[in-house]
């Protein structure tokens, strides 16, 4: 890939991180409960789930989700029930406190590969992501270039813009904690409703 080609497909990597998507949510959710470091394994969770959505679509398999009907429905709805479940785990959860961040520290192990596995699967868990990855990805491959080199450079590229991205809004959200200790009940259910939005759009959409 030329750096020209280079270029223009970072600025729109960017402009794809940027768009407001379950991610970034989560990671904002969880920079204002957990802080921004431990916030940052849900972060590298997420970005690993983009990579294998990368992946995938470079092998092919949005091809055959946007060509089969029984397969996008299936990989829709699993990903609808997940960001549904996830909503309502955010409503029930108690408000940030200095409490929680102990007890998140005391079990911090624990803690950062629940994060991770959060980030990774709300990550892939869309099958449209799938879909457009496998649209958008195809504009700026090379025929005569192998899949390894395209990966690491395409979905390289991606994963570092959008785990900078996550990261300064996790950070951002951490000086949200005066905030949230007075309205930390408030903030989870807004935003375990908007995951509750968001997996009911995702039953409804369509491949195209």
């Amino acid at each position: 890939m030329s750096l020209e080609l280079w270029i223009v497909y970072l600025a729109a990597a960017v402009g794809l991180s940027l768009t407001p998507g379950p991610n970034g949510l989560l990671a904002l959710t969880h920079g204002a409960r957990f802080g921004a470091a431990r916030a940052s394994f849900t972060v590298l969770g997420g970005v690993t789930g983009f990579l294998v959505l990368i992946a995938a679509s470079l092998a092919g398999l949005g091809a055959l989700l946007a060509a089969s009907e029984q397969a996008f429905t299936v990989a829709k709805w699993i990903g609808a029930a997940y960001l549904v479940w996830l909503g309502i785990r955010l409503w029930n959860a108690p408000p940030p406190s200095m409490d929680a961040a102990r007890e998140a520290a005391d079990h911090a192990d624990r803690r950062r590969s629940q994060l991770f596995a959060q980030g990774f699967l709300v990550a892939v868990s869309n099958p449209k992501a799938l879909i457009f990855f496998a649209a958008f990805l195809p504009q700026f491959m090379l025929p005569h270039v192998s899949y390894w080199v395209q990966l690491a450079v395409l979905g390289g590229t991606f994963v570092v813009v959008e785990f900078l991205y996550e990261l300064m809004v996790a950070g951002f959200a951490q000086r949200l904690a005066p905030w949230l200790a007075r309205h930390g009940r408030w903030f989870n259910r807004v935003t375990g409703c908007t995951f509750v939005g968001i997996g009911a759009l995702l039953a409804t959409a369509r491949r195209g």
